[in-house]
Protein backbone atom coordinates (compact mmCIF):
# COMPACT_ATOMS: atom_id res chain seq x y z
CA UNK A 1 0.00 0.00 0.00
CA UNK A 2 2.79 2.47 1.12
CA UNK A 3 4.43 2.30 -2.29
CA UNK A 4 1.27 2.61 -4.60
CA UNK A 5 0.51 5.68 -2.15
CA UNK A 6 4.11 6.83 -2.39
CA UNK A 7 4.11 6.49 -6.62
CA UNK A 8 0.98 8.48 -6.50
CA UNK A 9 2.05 11.10 -4.86
CA UNK A 10 5.87 11.06 -6.96
CA UNK A 11 3.38 11.54 -10.10
CA UNK A 12 0.92 13.76 -8.62
CA UNK A 13 4.32 16.25 -8.00
CA UNK A 14 5.62 15.96 -11.10
CA UNK A 15 2.60 18.46 -12.43
CA UNK A 16 1.80 19.80 -8.67
CA UNK A 17 4.88 22.08 -8.45
CA UNK A 18 3.64 24.49 -11.56
CA UNK A 19 -0.17 24.74 -10.11
CA UNK A 20 0.64 28.05 -8.25
CA UNK A 21 -2.67 28.20 -6.57
CA UNK A 22 -3.14 24.78 -5.83
CA UNK A 23 -5.07 24.21 -2.80
CA UNK A 24 -2.58 24.45 0.23
CA UNK A 25 -4.22 21.67 2.26
CA UNK A 26 -3.39 19.41 -0.48
CA UNK A 27 0.07 20.13 -0.54
CA UNK A 28 0.40 19.91 3.14
CA UNK A 29 -0.90 16.27 2.53
CA UNK A 30 1.95 15.70 -0.03
CA UNK A 31 4.34 16.77 1.93
CA UNK A 32 2.89 14.82 5.18
CA UNK A 33 2.92 11.75 3.07
CA UNK A 34 6.31 12.28 1.15
CA UNK A 35 8.29 12.69 4.98
CA UNK A 36 7.03 9.18 5.96
CA UNK A 37 7.34 7.54 2.29
CA UNK A 38 10.91 9.12 1.28
CA UNK A 39 10.70 12.64 1.21
CA UNK A 40 13.81 12.39 3.62
CA UNK A 41 16.88 9.61 3.44
CA UNK A 42 16.56 6.48 5.39
CA UNK A 43 19.98 6.50 7.60
CA UNK A 44 19.20 4.04 10.23
CA UNK A 45 18.82 1.69 7.33
CA UNK A 46 22.01 2.79 5.60
CA UNK A 47 23.90 3.10 8.79
CA UNK A 48 22.88 -0.54 9.82
CA UNK A 49 25.29 -2.44 7.48
CA UNK A 50 28.41 -0.41 8.88
CA UNK A 51 26.76 0.74 12.38
CA UNK A 52 29.92 -0.23 14.20
CA UNK A 53 32.10 1.37 12.00
CA UNK A 54 29.90 4.49 12.16
CA UNK A 55 29.47 4.36 15.94
CA UNK A 56 33.32 4.33 15.82
CA UNK A 57 33.89 7.33 13.53
CA UNK A 58 30.94 9.44 15.62
CA UNK A 59 33.64 8.88 18.65
CA UNK A 60 36.64 10.12 16.59
CA UNK A 61 35.79 13.27 15.23
CA UNK A 62 38.01 15.98 15.27
CA UNK A 63 36.76 18.59 17.48
CA UNK A 64 38.92 21.64 16.60
CA UNK A 65 37.26 21.01 13.25
CA UNK A 66 33.06 22.01 13.47
CA UNK A 67 31.62 22.54 10.25
CA UNK A 68 27.79 23.84 10.78
CA UNK A 69 25.36 23.14 8.20
CA UNK A 70 23.25 26.20 8.71
CA UNK A 71 20.21 25.57 6.32
CA UNK A 72 17.59 25.90 8.51
CA UNK A 73 14.65 24.79 6.80
CA UNK A 74 13.80 21.30 7.43
CA UNK A 75 10.96 20.77 5.09
CA UNK A 76 13.32 22.02 2.01
CA UNK A 77 13.60 17.84 1.13
CA UNK A 78 15.72 18.80 -1.89
CA UNK A 79 18.31 20.08 0.85
CA UNK A 80 17.74 17.68 3.13
CA UNK A 81 19.21 15.22 0.50
CA UNK A 82 22.12 16.85 0.03
CA UNK A 83 22.72 18.05 3.48
CA UNK A 84 22.46 15.07 5.71
CA UNK A 85 24.37 13.50 3.11
CA UNK A 86 26.77 16.29 3.64
CA UNK A 87 26.94 15.59 7.59
CA UNK A 88 27.67 11.93 6.97
CA UNK A 89 30.60 12.29 4.35
CA UNK A 90 32.47 15.26 6.65
CA UNK A 91 31.85 13.31 10.07
CA UNK A 92 33.37 10.41 7.85
CA UNK A 93 36.60 12.94 7.07
CA UNK A 94 36.49 13.79 11.25
CA UNK A 95 34.77 16.81 10.84
CA UNK A 96 32.64 17.41 13.78
CA UNK A 97 29.28 18.56 12.09
CA UNK A 98 26.44 20.61 13.51
CA UNK A 99 23.55 21.35 12.55
CA UNK A 100 20.94 24.75 12.90
CA UNK A 101 17.64 24.28 12.03
CA UNK A 102 14.60 27.01 13.09
CA UNK A 103 11.84 25.22 15.07
CA UNK A 104 9.21 27.63 14.24
CA UNK A 105 9.84 30.82 15.92
CA UNK A 106 10.24 32.35 12.31
CA UNK A 107 7.30 34.43 11.01
CA UNK A 108 8.68 33.84 7.20
CA UNK A 109 11.22 32.02 5.91
CA UNK A 110 12.29 30.96 1.89
CA UNK A 111 9.71 27.66 2.21
CA UNK A 112 6.67 30.82 2.47
CA UNK A 113 6.03 30.45 -1.01
CA UNK A 114 2.54 31.48 -3.21
CA UNK A 115 1.42 27.61 -3.69
CA UNK A 116 0.70 27.57 0.19
CA UNK A 117 -0.76 30.61 0.86
CA UNK A 118 -2.56 31.20 -2.09
CA UNK A 119 -3.96 33.96 0.17
CA UNK A 120 -1.52 36.67 1.18
CA UNK A 121 -4.29 38.03 3.91
CA UNK A 122 -3.89 34.49 5.72
CA UNK A 123 0.16 34.72 5.80
CA UNK A 124 0.41 38.08 6.69
CA UNK A 125 -1.86 37.84 9.59
CA UNK A 126 -0.87 33.85 10.84
CA UNK A 127 2.26 33.58 9.22
CA UNK A 128 4.14 29.85 8.41
CA UNK A 129 3.37 28.39 12.24
CA UNK A 130 -0.20 26.82 11.72
CA UNK A 131 0.62 25.44 7.59
CA UNK A 132 4.56 25.09 7.69
CA UNK A 133 6.09 24.53 10.58
CA UNK A 134 4.82 21.64 12.38
CA UNK A 135 5.88 19.93 9.24
CA UNK A 136 9.18 20.86 9.10
CA UNK A 137 11.52 21.10 12.49
CA UNK A 138 10.52 17.76 14.07
CA UNK A 139 11.30 15.58 11.04
CA UNK A 140 14.77 17.25 10.15
CA UNK A 141 15.66 16.98 13.44
CA UNK A 142 14.85 13.02 14.14
CA UNK A 143 16.74 12.56 10.73
CA UNK A 144 20.03 14.35 11.84
CA UNK A 145 19.49 12.48 15.23
CA UNK A 146 19.23 9.53 13.98
CA UNK A 147 22.62 10.03 11.83
CA UNK A 148 24.40 11.05 15.53
CA UNK A 149 24.96 15.15 14.95
CA UNK A 150 24.25 17.73 17.24
CA UNK A 151 21.26 19.83 16.27
CA UNK A 152 20.81 23.36 17.55
CA UNK A 153 17.71 25.47 17.51
CA UNK A 154 17.10 29.11 16.81
CA UNK A 155 15.18 29.27 20.12
CA UNK A 156 18.03 27.88 22.11
CA UNK A 157 20.01 31.09 20.93
CA UNK A 158 17.32 33.88 21.39
CA UNK A 159 16.35 35.66 24.78
CA UNK A 160 13.03 36.51 25.40
CA UNK A 161 14.24 40.62 25.60
CA UNK A 162 16.03 39.30 21.77
CA UNK A 163 12.79 38.39 20.12
CA UNK A 164 10.96 41.22 21.57
CA UNK A 165 13.58 43.89 20.25
CA UNK A 166 13.44 41.90 16.90
CA UNK A 167 9.79 42.68 16.65
CA UNK A 168 9.80 45.93 17.86
CA UNK A 169 12.56 47.42 15.04
CA UNK A 170 10.26 45.42 12.95
CA UNK A 171 7.09 46.79 13.37
CA UNK A 172 8.53 50.66 14.23
CA UNK A 173 11.11 50.88 10.71
CA UNK A 174 9.19 53.05 7.96
CA UNK A 175 8.54 51.39 5.10
CA UNK A 176 10.42 53.15 2.79
CA UNK A 177 13.41 52.13 5.38
CA UNK A 178 13.62 49.11 5.36
CA UNK A 179 15.60 48.06 2.09
CA UNK A 180 18.35 49.62 3.27
CA UNK A 181 18.52 48.76 7.24
CA UNK A 182 21.46 47.39 8.73
CA UNK A 183 21.54 45.68 12.04
CA UNK A 184 24.95 45.60 13.89
CA UNK A 185 26.42 45.71 10.06
CA UNK A 186 24.60 43.48 8.69
CA UNK A 187 22.50 44.22 5.47
CA UNK A 188 19.28 42.52 7.31
CA UNK A 189 16.77 45.11 4.92
CA UNK A 190 17.95 43.53 1.61
CA UNK A 191 17.44 40.25 2.33
CA UNK A 192 14.44 40.85 4.35
CA UNK A 193 13.04 42.52 0.86
CA UNK A 194 14.16 40.04 -1.57
CA UNK A 195 12.50 37.06 1.02
CA UNK A 196 8.87 38.91 0.91
CA UNK A 197 9.27 39.32 -3.12
CA UNK A 198 10.10 35.94 -3.66
CA UNK A 199 6.47 34.93 -1.51
CA UNK A 200 4.80 37.46 -3.36
CA UNK A 201 6.55 36.53 -6.62
CA UNK A 202 7.24 40.03 -7.83
CA UNK A 203 9.66 42.25 -8.35
CA UNK A 204 8.11 44.71 -6.96
CA UNK A 205 5.67 45.65 -3.97
CA UNK A 206 3.98 48.31 -4.82
CA UNK A 207 0.72 46.84 -5.70
CA UNK A 208 0.46 44.36 -2.97
CA UNK A 209 -2.38 45.12 -0.15
CA UNK A 210 -0.86 43.28 2.23
CA UNK A 211 3.11 44.11 1.34
CA UNK A 212 3.67 46.35 4.57
CA UNK A 213 3.18 43.10 7.28
CA UNK A 214 4.44 40.73 5.14
CA UNK A 215 7.62 42.77 4.32
CA UNK A 216 7.71 43.06 8.18
CA UNK A 217 7.37 39.38 8.99
CA UNK A 218 10.63 39.08 6.47
CA UNK A 219 12.50 41.86 8.71
CA UNK A 220 11.85 40.00 12.14
CA UNK A 221 12.90 36.80 10.61
CA UNK A 222 16.09 38.38 9.42
CA UNK A 223 16.65 40.11 12.63
CA UNK A 224 15.87 36.68 15.24
CA UNK A 225 18.16 34.93 12.66
CA UNK A 226 20.99 37.66 12.55
CA UNK A 227 20.83 37.41 16.50
CA UNK A 228 20.68 33.53 16.85
CA UNK A 229 23.22 33.19 14.27
CA UNK A 230 25.53 35.95 16.17
CA UNK A 231 24.94 33.93 19.13
CA UNK A 232 25.62 30.16 18.24
CA UNK A 233 29.00 31.55 16.42
CA UNK A 234 29.94 33.30 19.32
CA UNK A 235 29.69 29.79 21.32
CA UNK A 236 30.88 27.79 18.74
CA UNK A 237 33.81 28.15 17.02
CA UNK A 238 33.22 26.51 13.61
CA UNK A 239 35.82 26.05 10.22
CA UNK A 240 32.90 26.67 7.85
CA UNK A 241 29.22 27.06 7.65
CA UNK A 242 27.38 25.24 4.78
CA UNK A 243 24.20 26.21 3.62
CA UNK A 244 22.01 26.10 0.42
CA UNK A 245 21.40 29.37 -2.13
CA UNK A 246 23.07 31.96 0.61
CA UNK A 247 20.44 34.23 -0.43
CA UNK A 248 16.76 35.29 1.31
CA UNK A 249 15.41 34.67 4.85
CA UNK A 250 17.15 33.05 6.33
CA UNK A 251 20.32 31.57 4.68
CA UNK A 252 21.38 35.59 3.46
CA UNK A 253 21.40 36.22 6.75
CA UNK A 254 23.40 33.38 7.73
CA UNK A 255 26.01 34.39 4.95
CA UNK A 256 26.22 37.75 6.36
CA UNK A 257 26.40 37.22 9.79
CA UNK A 258 29.05 34.11 9.70
CA UNK A 259 31.35 36.68 7.23
CA UNK A 260 31.21 39.05 9.59
CA UNK A 261 32.60 36.56 12.49
CA UNK A 262 35.42 35.63 10.53
CA UNK A 263 33.89 31.99 9.65
CA UNK A 264 34.28 30.38 6.35
CA UNK A 265 30.73 30.19 3.94
CA UNK A 266 30.26 27.58 1.71
CA UNK A 267 26.75 27.90 -0.67
CA UNK A 268 26.00 25.57 -3.00
CA UNK A 269 22.92 24.75 -5.51
CA UNK A 270 21.58 22.15 -7.64
CA UNK A 271 23.01 22.54 -11.22
CA UNK A 272 21.66 22.23 -14.65
CA UNK A 273 23.25 19.02 -15.90
CA UNK A 274 21.82 15.47 -13.99
CA UNK A 275 23.50 14.96 -10.52
CA UNK A 276 25.46 17.77 -10.39
CA UNK A 277 25.80 20.83 -8.25
CA UNK A 278 27.60 24.01 -8.05
CA UNK A 279 29.30 25.14 -4.91
CA UNK A 280 30.93 28.44 -4.29
CA UNK A 281 33.48 30.02 -1.47
CA UNK A 282 32.49 33.03 0.57
CA UNK A 283 28.92 33.75 -0.97
CA UNK A 284 26.21 32.84 -3.08
CA UNK A 285 26.80 31.69 -7.07
CA UNK A 286 24.80 34.96 -7.95
CA UNK A 287 27.91 36.72 -7.05
CA UNK A 288 30.82 34.51 -7.54
CA UNK A 289 30.28 32.92 -11.36
CA UNK A 290 30.15 36.78 -12.06
CA UNK A 291 33.24 37.78 -10.15
CA UNK A 292 35.49 34.41 -10.82
CA UNK A 293 38.87 35.38 -12.11
CA UNK A 294 39.49 34.35 -15.87
CA UNK A 295 42.96 32.59 -14.97
CA UNK A 296 40.73 29.72 -13.48
CA UNK A 297 39.98 28.83 -17.28
CA UNK A 298 41.20 30.56 -20.14
CA UNK A 299 44.47 29.10 -19.57
CA UNK A 300 42.98 25.36 -19.30
CA UNK A 301 44.46 23.37 -22.19
CA UNK A 302 41.77 22.96 -24.95
CA UNK A 303 41.52 19.72 -27.10
CA UNK A 304 38.95 18.63 -30.10
CA UNK A 305 37.89 16.38 -27.33
CA UNK A 306 36.76 19.13 -25.33
CA UNK A 307 35.31 21.25 -27.95
CA UNK A 308 33.51 17.59 -28.70
CA UNK A 309 31.90 17.35 -25.53
CA UNK A 310 30.37 21.00 -24.80
CA UNK A 311 29.16 21.16 -28.42
CA UNK A 312 27.47 17.75 -28.05
CA UNK A 313 26.15 18.96 -24.35
CA UNK A 314 25.38 22.36 -25.29
CA UNK A 315 23.37 20.90 -28.56
CA UNK A 316 21.62 18.66 -26.10
CA UNK A 317 20.51 21.29 -23.81
CA UNK A 318 18.15 22.40 -26.76
CA UNK A 319 15.82 19.58 -25.71
CA UNK A 320 17.35 19.13 -22.04
CA UNK A 321 18.09 15.63 -22.14
CA UNK A 322 21.08 15.83 -19.72
CA UNK A 323 19.70 18.29 -17.34
CA UNK A 324 17.46 18.18 -14.29
CA UNK A 325 16.90 21.57 -14.57
CA UNK A 326 14.58 22.55 -17.86
CA UNK A 327 12.07 24.51 -18.22
CA UNK A 328 11.08 24.39 -21.85
CA UNK A 329 9.38 21.32 -23.02
CA UNK A 330 7.97 20.03 -26.65
CA UNK A 331 10.27 23.15 -28.38
CA UNK A 332 9.87 23.12 -32.13
CA UNK A 333 13.02 24.29 -34.23
CA UNK A 334 12.03 25.39 -37.62
CA UNK A 335 13.04 28.89 -38.56
CA UNK A 336 10.46 29.70 -41.00
CA UNK A 337 7.78 28.70 -38.61
CA UNK A 338 9.27 30.77 -36.13
CA UNK A 339 9.46 33.62 -38.14
CA UNK A 340 6.06 33.21 -39.30
CA UNK A 341 4.95 33.18 -35.66
CA UNK A 342 6.52 35.72 -34.28
CA UNK A 343 5.64 37.92 -37.75
CA UNK A 344 8.86 39.73 -38.24
CA UNK A 345 10.38 40.46 -41.54
CA UNK A 346 13.54 38.42 -42.45
CA UNK A 347 14.80 41.09 -44.32
CA UNK A 348 15.40 43.18 -41.67
CA UNK A 349 17.59 42.91 -38.71
CA UNK A 350 16.15 41.27 -35.63
CA UNK A 351 17.49 41.76 -32.44
CA UNK A 352 16.91 39.48 -29.32
CA UNK A 353 15.95 40.27 -26.07
CA UNK A 354 16.14 37.21 -23.73
CA UNK A 355 14.29 38.43 -20.14
CA UNK A 356 14.50 36.39 -16.80
CA UNK A 357 12.48 35.96 -14.20
CA UNK A 358 11.36 39.60 -12.21
CA UNK A 359 11.43 38.31 -8.72
CA UNK A 360 14.19 35.68 -8.71
CA UNK A 361 17.23 36.56 -6.51
CA UNK A 362 16.49 40.81 -5.80
CA UNK A 363 19.82 41.74 -4.31
CA UNK A 364 22.02 44.65 -5.19
CA UNK A 365 24.70 44.18 -7.70
CA UNK A 366 26.26 47.19 -8.24
CA UNK A 367 27.03 46.72 -11.88
CA UNK A 368 23.97 47.19 -13.32
CA UNK A 369 22.91 49.42 -15.65
CA UNK A 370 19.80 49.90 -14.14
CA UNK A 371 18.17 49.47 -10.94
CA UNK A 372 15.69 45.91 -12.35
CA UNK A 373 15.03 43.85 -15.08
CA UNK A 374 11.74 45.41 -15.27
CA UNK A 375 13.07 49.23 -15.78
CA UNK A 376 15.97 47.73 -18.41
CA UNK A 377 12.90 46.14 -20.49
CA UNK A 378 11.06 49.38 -20.63
CA UNK A 379 13.73 51.55 -21.31
CA UNK A 380 14.75 49.06 -24.24
CA UNK A 381 11.79 49.15 -25.67
CA UNK A 382 11.27 52.92 -25.70
CA UNK A 383 14.62 52.57 -27.09
CA UNK A 384 13.96 50.21 -30.17
CA UNK A 385 10.31 52.14 -30.80
CA UNK A 386 12.48 55.18 -31.55
CA UNK A 387 14.79 53.37 -34.04
CA UNK A 388 12.49 51.55 -36.28
CA UNK A 389 15.12 50.31 -38.96
CA UNK A 390 15.58 47.42 -35.99
CA UNK A 391 13.25 44.55 -34.93
CA UNK A 392 13.35 43.56 -31.26
CA UNK A 393 12.07 39.94 -30.05
CA UNK A 394 11.40 39.77 -26.63
CA UNK A 395 11.32 36.06 -25.67
CA UNK A 396 10.02 35.98 -22.12
CA UNK A 397 11.85 33.25 -19.63
CA UNK A 398 9.43 29.78 -19.70
CA UNK A 399 10.28 30.05 -16.17
CA UNK A 400 7.70 32.29 -15.35
CA UNK A 401 4.98 29.84 -15.71
CA UNK A 402 7.13 26.39 -15.28
CA UNK A 403 9.34 27.67 -12.25
CA UNK A 404 9.82 26.19 -9.04
CA UNK A 405 7.85 30.00 -8.25
CA UNK A 406 5.46 30.69 -11.00
CA UNK A 407 6.01 34.09 -11.07
CA UNK A 408 2.66 36.98 -10.35
CA UNK A 409 4.09 39.47 -12.22
CA UNK A 410 4.39 38.52 -15.95
CA UNK A 411 6.67 40.27 -18.58
CA UNK A 412 3.61 40.43 -20.98
CA UNK A 413 1.19 42.13 -18.34
CA UNK A 414 3.79 44.95 -17.50
CA UNK A 415 4.53 45.49 -21.26
CA UNK A 416 0.56 45.79 -21.80
CA UNK A 417 0.45 47.97 -18.43
CA UNK A 418 3.40 50.46 -19.71
CA UNK A 419 2.50 50.33 -24.20
CA UNK A 420 -1.44 50.36 -24.74
CA UNK A 421 0.18 48.85 -28.12
CA UNK A 422 3.82 48.00 -28.58
CA UNK A 423 5.91 49.69 -31.27
CA UNK A 424 5.62 48.00 -34.73
CA UNK A 425 8.63 46.41 -34.77
CA UNK A 426 8.30 44.54 -31.63
CA UNK A 427 7.21 41.49 -30.76
CA UNK A 428 6.93 39.52 -27.53
CA UNK A 429 7.16 35.43 -27.47
CA UNK A 430 5.53 34.55 -24.41
CA UNK A 431 6.58 31.72 -21.71
CA UNK A 432 3.72 29.37 -22.79
CA UNK A 433 5.61 29.28 -26.77
CA UNK A 434 7.21 26.05 -27.68
CA UNK A 435 9.37 28.39 -29.87
CA UNK A 436 13.14 27.41 -29.24
CA UNK A 437 15.26 30.08 -27.78
CA UNK A 438 18.45 28.81 -29.53
CA UNK A 439 16.83 28.75 -33.03
CA UNK A 440 15.71 32.15 -32.26
CA UNK A 441 18.82 33.60 -31.00
CA UNK A 442 20.39 31.94 -34.10
CA UNK A 443 18.19 34.30 -36.44
CA UNK A 444 19.27 37.13 -34.39
CA UNK A 445 21.86 39.66 -35.08
CA UNK A 446 22.81 39.80 -31.68
CA UNK A 447 20.75 39.40 -27.97
CA UNK A 448 20.58 41.40 -25.35
CA UNK A 449 20.08 39.76 -21.81
CA UNK A 450 19.97 40.74 -18.43
CA UNK A 451 20.56 38.32 -15.74
CA UNK A 452 20.26 34.80 -17.98
CA UNK A 453 22.47 32.53 -18.04
CA UNK A 454 21.77 31.83 -21.48
CA UNK A 455 24.44 33.84 -22.68
CA UNK A 456 26.75 31.46 -21.63
CA UNK A 457 25.54 29.23 -24.34
CA UNK A 458 25.28 31.78 -26.99
CA UNK A 459 28.90 33.39 -27.43
CA UNK A 460 30.12 29.52 -27.47
CA UNK A 461 28.35 29.45 -30.74
CA UNK A 462 29.39 32.66 -31.54
CA UNK A 463 25.94 35.09 -31.24
CA UNK A 464 27.63 38.64 -30.06
CA UNK A 465 25.88 39.41 -26.50
CA UNK A 466 25.11 42.55 -24.63
CA UNK A 467 24.61 42.21 -20.59
CA UNK A 468 22.83 44.80 -18.91
CA UNK A 469 21.97 43.08 -15.76
CA UNK A 470 24.05 39.95 -13.68
CA UNK A 471 24.48 37.48 -16.06
CA UNK A 472 26.92 34.88 -15.33
CA UNK A 473 28.82 35.86 -18.80
CA UNK A 474 29.60 39.22 -17.85
CA UNK A 475 33.63 39.74 -16.77
CA UNK A 476 34.33 37.04 -19.30
CA UNK A 477 36.04 39.25 -22.06
CA UNK A 478 33.01 37.78 -24.11
CA UNK A 479 30.34 40.29 -23.90
CA UNK A 480 29.71 43.86 -24.15
CA UNK A 481 29.28 44.79 -21.21
CA UNK A 482 26.72 48.07 -19.81
CA UNK A 483 28.05 49.29 -16.72
CA UNK A 484 25.76 52.53 -16.69
CA UNK A 485 22.82 53.90 -18.77
CA UNK A 486 25.19 55.82 -20.85
CA UNK A 487 27.38 52.78 -21.81
CA UNK A 488 24.50 50.98 -22.45
CA UNK A 489 23.34 53.63 -25.01
CA UNK A 490 26.58 53.44 -26.71
CA UNK A 491 26.31 49.57 -27.41
CA UNK A 492 22.67 49.85 -28.70
CA UNK A 493 23.70 52.61 -31.07
CA UNK A 494 26.32 50.20 -32.61
CA UNK A 495 23.55 47.69 -33.78
CA UNK A 496 23.19 45.79 -36.25
CA UNK A 497 26.66 44.53 -35.77
CA UNK A 498 26.54 42.28 -38.90
CA UNK A 499 29.06 39.64 -38.12
CA UNK A 500 29.44 36.95 -35.53
CA UNK A 501 32.19 36.56 -32.99
CA UNK A 502 35.75 35.85 -34.79
CA UNK A 503 36.57 32.12 -34.04
CA UNK A 504 39.60 33.66 -30.98
CA UNK A 505 36.33 34.38 -29.39
CA UNK A 506 33.99 31.41 -30.00
CA UNK A 507 36.76 29.22 -29.00
CA UNK A 508 37.25 31.40 -25.42
CA UNK A 509 33.62 31.23 -25.41
CA UNK A 510 33.47 27.22 -25.36
CA UNK A 511 36.46 27.31 -23.07
CA UNK A 512 34.17 29.05 -20.15
CA UNK A 513 30.86 27.26 -21.30
CA UNK A 514 33.35 24.19 -20.45
CA UNK A 515 34.46 25.49 -17.18
CA UNK A 516 30.89 26.32 -15.88
CA UNK A 517 28.90 23.50 -17.15
CA UNK A 518 31.57 20.59 -16.73
CA UNK A 519 34.10 22.28 -14.47
CA UNK A 520 32.12 24.02 -11.54
CA UNK A 521 29.03 22.23 -12.16
CA UNK A 522 30.01 19.07 -9.57
CA UNK A 523 28.62 15.22 -10.82
CA UNK A 524 28.16 13.37 -7.75
CA UNK A 525 26.67 9.40 -7.75
CA UNK A 526 25.10 9.12 -4.63
CA UNK A 527 21.53 10.35 -5.71
CA UNK A 528 19.78 9.24 -8.30
CA UNK A 529 16.59 11.42 -9.95
CA UNK A 530 13.11 10.38 -9.55
CA UNK A 531 9.54 11.82 -10.23
CA UNK A 532 7.66 14.54 -8.03
CA UNK A 533 9.53 16.03 -5.14
CA UNK A 534 12.39 15.79 -4.02
CA UNK A 535 13.66 15.89 -7.51
CA UNK A 536 16.58 13.64 -6.69
CA UNK A 537 17.50 10.85 -3.30
CA UNK A 538 19.88 9.87 -1.94
CA UNK A 539 20.90 6.32 -3.32
CA UNK A 540 23.75 4.57 -1.60
CA UNK A 541 23.64 0.97 -0.62
CA UNK A 542 26.23 1.72 2.48
CA UNK A 543 28.67 3.80 3.89
CA UNK A 544 31.51 3.26 1.86
CA UNK A 545 30.71 4.64 -0.95
CA UNK A 546 30.85 8.69 1.03
CA UNK A 547 34.57 7.22 1.91
CA UNK A 548 37.39 9.27 0.28
CA UNK A 549 38.10 7.84 -3.09
CA UNK A 550 34.67 6.45 -3.68
CA UNK A 551 33.17 8.97 -5.41
CA UNK A 552 35.08 11.99 -6.63
CA UNK A 553 32.44 14.85 -7.15
CA UNK A 554 31.86 14.02 -3.19
CA UNK A 555 35.82 13.95 -2.47
CA UNK A 556 35.97 17.22 -4.24
CA UNK A 557 32.92 18.80 -2.47
CA UNK A 558 34.23 17.85 1.09
CA UNK A 559 37.83 18.86 0.18
CA UNK A 560 36.36 22.23 -0.40
CA UNK A 561 34.50 22.30 2.83
CA UNK A 562 36.96 21.67 5.29
CA UNK A 563 39.92 22.69 3.20
CA UNK A 564 39.16 25.62 1.59
CA UNK A 565 39.86 24.13 -1.99
CA UNK A 566 38.65 25.17 -5.26
CA UNK A 567 34.76 24.32 -5.72
CA UNK A 568 36.04 22.76 -9.74
CA UNK A 569 36.10 19.69 -10.97
CA UNK A 570 38.69 18.03 -13.26
CA UNK A 571 38.99 14.30 -12.46
CA UNK A 572 38.56 12.26 -15.52
CA UNK A 573 38.26 14.58 -17.72
CA UNK A 574 39.34 14.85 -21.64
Amino acid sequence: MAIKINSMISRLGKHIKHLPWMDSKLLMLRRRLLSKLGGYPDWPKIISKDSSTWLNTLKKVDSHNKILIATSIGSHLAAMQVESSLAVTLTMRKAEVHILLCDGILPGCQMCEPRFFPSSKSFAHDGPQKKLCRDCYGPAKKVYEQIGVKVHAYSDYLTVEEQLLAKKIAQQIPFDAIEQFCFDGVNIGEHAKAGALRFFARATLAEEPYADQVLRRYLEAALLTAIATRNLLKLTNFTAAVFHHGIYVPQGIIGEVARQQGVRVVNWNPAYRKNCFIFSHDDTYHHTLMNEPTSEWEDMPWSPERDEVITSYLHSRWKGDNDWIYFQENSYFEKDQILAEIGCNANKPIVGLLTNVMWDAQLHYPANAFTNMLEWLLYTVQWFEQHPNLQLVIRVHPAEIRGSVPTRQPVVDELHKYFKTLPANVFVVPPESNISTYVLSELCDSVIIYGTKTGVELTSVGIPVIVAGEAWIRNKGLTSDAENRDEYVKLLEKLPLKSRLSPELVQRARKYAYHFFFRRMIPVTIFKQGPGWPPYRVAIKGLQELQPGGDLGIDCIADGILFGTPFVYDAKQP
